[in-house]
């Protein structure tokens, strides 16, 4: 039988891409459906879906501005279910005004006419158009949170630049999380109000500094994302100053803590130079990076939970990591294969194992750790929040199921002894990743399997409540450490202990 393939194009139709990836996995999951996605017609958005065979003539004539649904079904009458259902998702009401009135503003102005006090506009449109929409917010007198991606460099850089003469703040491009007065905006977590501002080049980085800050009895007052590419050279730290600036200027704020990849020599003294003028003690984890000198005032730390005891002083804590005890592993196996959805997580898990002395290769690798090819051996630590895995996909922290063909993959390898792995609660996260990860282990583990060690990264009041997800975790048999680093060590005390 023959599959069926069906396109619905909506002109200049704009949707947060977040809500765009949580209707394609709920189309996906139809019955009769083989895939489904709804995306933006832009033309590496129309290559994406061609290349998953979900494009009809349509489709492909759709422009940047448009919105294609497109539906590969296993018969016709599968597929026109689909696409009744795709067209109810896409109008239902997205926003109510206080009188509970549906609100629907497709642009700018019409929003700012409605709630003529706002001061920011979180932009989530294709990257194509992103710089467009995120200038007019600023020339509006707003600041501008960017949750897109795909946007050119350069542009990046000219944004900040006008927005810095504006007085005003660009978050982004990319900008996954942020926390402002205590709002968590996009991929965020509801954590404690308190003393520590974070300014984060890493959404996954500043989730889990900021949840362990909370875990630990301190508070947030504001956690500011800048983009993973602020601090390049093209950008120059940019927004990262600007955020510095704004958290030494706010009484709320009694410790600041910069969570990034390592930026080049010209760039880190730039970012030092502004943090030894702070009057605020600083923490500053560039992850990867080896030591720095740093500023009187700031101190150097190399996991994110360094960055979170380090601002709350509580000095190093070894009791944490004592959970390895009670892990077996079957014999002759002698390699971690680690599956993340938090690219900032991955790239911690590795600073651990490399100053461990380990061999370990990522897909996504922090300096001094190679890259991960066919030929590779030793510990393998994946980041599937990559390009290469997300590629016309959500990400695996909206669906979850992404990880789940490595997961099975892992299972089945008879030379891994420990799985390492993540799970991200919060806002705009799948509402129960635990539940599905602990579905997949019962369905797939065998008698002889790797140990499972895993984290949340999340808090009590995050609507998938954290403990509520330990808890699932637990009851398959999965050991659950403290936090994303004590996971690390635990998997390589086990396997040495092993060994």
């Amino acid at each position: 039988m023959s599959t069926v393939i069906v396109n619905d194009v909506r002109r200049g139709f704009y949707l947060d891409s977040v809500a765009l990836m949580r209707f394609s996995r709920t189309i996906s999951g139809l019955d009769g459906v083989e895939e489904a996605a709804l995306m933006m017609g832009t033309p590496a958005n129309r290559e994406i879906m061609s290349d998953a065979g979900l494009l009809d003539d349509a489709g492909r004539a759709a422009e940047g501005g448009d919105l294609i649904i497109g539906i590969r079904a296993e018969n016709k009458s599968s597929a026109e279910r689909a696409l009744a259902e795709s067209k109810a998702l896409l109008d239902q009401p997205t926003a109510r005004d206080a009188e509970g009135v549906a609100w629907h503003p497709r642009t700018l102005r019409a929003a700012l006419k409605q709630e003529p006090d706002a001061s920011l506009a979180l932009i989530s449109v294709p990257g194509d158009f992103a710089i467009a929409e995120a200038r007019k917010a600023i020339r509006r007198g707003l600041h501008a949170m960017i949750f897109s991606d795909n946007v050119d460099v350069q542009e990046e850089a000219s944004l900040k630049q006008e927005a810095r003469d504006l007085g005003l703040l660009v978050m982004g491009p990319d900008c996954g999380t942020a926390i402002v007065n205590g709002t968590p905006l996009a991929f965020a977590n509801r954590v404690s109000r308190g003393g520590v501002g974070i300014v984060g080049a890493s959404g996954t980085g500043t989730q889990e500094v900021s949840c362990l800050i909370s875990q630990y009895g301190g508070g947030i007052s504001h956690a500011i994302g800048v983009g993973g590419r602020d601090l390049a050279p093209e950008v120059g730290a940019i927004s990262t100053l600007m955020a510095i600036d704004a958290l030494d200027d706010d009484p709320a704020t009694e410790h600041i803590v910069l969570v990034s990849k390592p930026p080049e020599s010209d760039v880190a003294m730039s970012v030092l130079s502004r943090i030894g003028k702070s009057t605020k003690p600083v923490t500053i984890c560039f992850i990867g990076a080896g030591e720095m000198q740093m500023p009187a005032n700031a101190a150097q730390v190399f996991t994110l939970k360094d960055a979170a005891r380090s601002a709350l002083a509580l000095g190093t804590d070894a009791v944490e990591n004592a959970g390895a005890a009670t892990i077996e592993v079957p014999k002759g196996r002698g390699r971690v294969s680690g599956l993340f959805s938090g690219g900032t997580l991955c790239a911690e898990a590795q600073v651990i194992f490399a100053a461990a002395g380990e061999d370990v290769t990522s897909n996504a690798p922090v300096p001094g750790v190679p890259k991960t090819d066919k030929g590779s051996e030793g510990h393998i630590l994946l980041d599937l929040g990559a390009d290469e895995y997300t590629r016309g996909k959500p990400h695996p922290m909206i669906d979850p199921s992404v990880r789940d063909e490595a997961m099975i993959e892992a299972l089945k390898e008879k030379s891994v002894g420990v799985i390492l792995a993540d799970i991200v609660i919060g806002f705009g996260a799948h509402d129960d990743p635990a539940g599905h990860f602990a579905k997949l282990l019962q369905e797939n583990a065998t008698d002889i399997c790797p140990a499972i060690v895993a984290s949340v990264t999340g808090t009590e009041e995050d609507p998938q409540v954290r403990s509520s997800q330990i808890a699932k975790l637990e009851a398959v048999g999965v050991h659950v450490a403290p936090t994303n680093a004590d996971a690390a060590r635990w998997a390589l005390s086990t396997m040495r202990a092993r060994g």
